[in-house]
């Protein structure tokens, strides 16, 4: 029986350098696995052409027409951001990770660099160069949540208590609370606030979902 081929990873590219956006299209159109859905010269065309044409991950520059890092939170509700930049000042990149990116890769990267990017970002993961993870910061990166870990995220953020939540997971509050500290830590939350913002920024919940 013939097994039926994965389905490639949907990118949409946003850059407004003709030359660079074009020449990037054709070099993922020979990588296998990788197929260009989309592209756009305008941060104010990102939102409706990633609703018309769903993909998986947007590659963005974050200098085009005017700055998108302010953009990236609402982006990363739509689609997976690998922030495609020049700039390769660490505080530049890591200002995109936590502004809501899965991803940093420097212009200067090879091709090759940039696929592995896409695939790990794709398959629910943070990419960032080793160079940026080795540099001493003020901050962590982000680690992404496990899928337990978003669904309690979610209960949290919707209002539920650790004893509600526990009793819906059918587990223990203290794995529920053991879950939670993971989360506090991974995310940098101090609060449930701060918890509940983490939640609209990344699409788990919708603002009008939130308990107050």
């Amino acid at each position: 029986m013939k097994v039926a081929s994965p389905m490639p990873v949907r990118v949409a590219i946003a850059d407004d350098h003709a030359l660079f956006r074009q020449g990037l299209r054709s070099l993922l159109a020979l990588r296998a696995g990788v197929a260009v859905v989309a592209e756009t010269d305008r941060v104010d065309g990102l939102h409706p052409m990633l609703r018309e044409t769903p993909c998986d991950v947007l590659l963005l520059d974050l200098q085009m027409d005017r700055h998108s890092l302010p953009d990236i939170a609402a982006l990363a509700t739509l689609t997976k951001v690998v922030v495609v930049t020049a700039s390769e000042r660490a505080e530049d990149a890591l200002a995109a990770i936590r502004a809501g990116a899965s991803g940093v890769v420097f212009k200067r990267f090879a091709i090759e660099t940039l696929v592995d990017a896409v695939r790990t970002v794709a398959d629910g993961h943070v990419w960032v160069a080793p160079a940026l993870r080795a540099t001493e910061l003020d901050a962590p990166l982000p680690e992404p949540l496990t899928p337990r870990e978003r669904e309690i995220v979610r209960m949290v953020a919707l209002g539920l208590r650790k004893a509600e939540i526990a009793q819906r997971l059918e587990i223990g509050e203290a794995t529920v609370k053991t879950h939670l500290n993971n989360v506090f830590h991974k995310i940098g939350a101090r609060d449930r606030v701060e918890l509940v913002r983490y939640a609209i920024r990344t699409g788990l919940i919708a603002v009008d979902e939130t308990s107050g």
